[in-house]
Parts: structure tokens; sequence; C-alpha cells
């Protein structure tokens, strides 16, 4: 199984549970799965316990380690502007993201985070992998809800 493909069941996992379906997954350099995430916001009534940022706690924890610097985060949604600033404070190698978001994304969108100026490391970033089955995932979540 893909990491990506880990992280689209753990965004499966979240709408099980109502959150909003996004998953994430940190793998290391040889592509070994270190954590894996699904969202917990309304779980855990925490507007910070998005998929990565359980994801990239978790793999740092596991590591003994503030920073990732050989890992891959893989998220099926744009991560936000809040967790592109912890990928970079995390200092992950690369983020690979399933469905774009012009919404409320941080990377390709909104904030742009790893293209400020100030941004103290922008990782390698690679979008759109597995986008129309994420993007599905989030269409059918949220028509369910209308």
């Amino acid at each position: 199984m893909t990491p990506m493909e880990i992280a689209l069941e753990e965004a499966q996992a979240a709408a099980e549970r109502g959150e909003v379906p996004v998953g994430a997954v940190i793998t290391d350099a040889r592509g070994a799965v270190l954590a894996r995430a699904g969202n917990r916001v309304e779980e855990r009534r925490d507007p910070s316990a998005h998929a990565e940022m359980l994801a990239l706690r978790a793999a740092a924890g596991l590591r003994g380690e503030k920073h990732l610097a050989d890992a891959t985060l893989w998220v099926t949604l744009e991560p936000c502007a809040m967790c592109a600033q912890s990928a970079s404070l995390f200092r992950v190698a690369r983020v690979v993201f399933a469905a774009y978001d012009p919404k409320g994304g941080g990377v390709e969108h909104g904030a742009r985070v790893f293209a400020h100026p100030q941004c103290n490391h922008a990782p390698e970033v690679v979008g759109g992998v597995r986008e129309s089955e994420a993007a599905a995932l989030l269409r059918e979540f949220f028509a369910a809800r209308r």
C-alpha cells in the first residue's frame, strides 16, 4: 500500500467519525511509515488537531527529535497555513498532497507559506497525487451535511 493510499484510508476513517476527511502519513527516507493520522478536530475539540499536525507530532515523538529532515508528509488535502508552517518548522524534506484547496490551502493558495521570504525551510512540494479520489471524498462528506 502506498503512503497516499494509507492517507486516504485515514481520511475515510475521519469521515466516519464525523470529521472533515483529511488523512496524513509521515514516511522516512526509505519510505517506511513513521506515523499516520486523520483529523480529530471535533473529537478533541481542538482546532489544531489536523491530520498533518497529529502525524508530524507522532513521528517526531517516535524519533525523539524535533526535526524530520529526511521525511515526507503525505496528505489528502493541500495543507492549510498552520500545517504548512508546521511542516516548515519540523523541516520535512517533502510535502505531497492530493486535492488542491483554493479556499483554505496554504501552499499553492492563500498564504503560500513556503514561498514567503521569511519561511525558514521550504520543502519540495508535489500536488495533485490521487487528487480525484481525495476531492470526491471531500465532496461526498460535505454533500451529506447539506
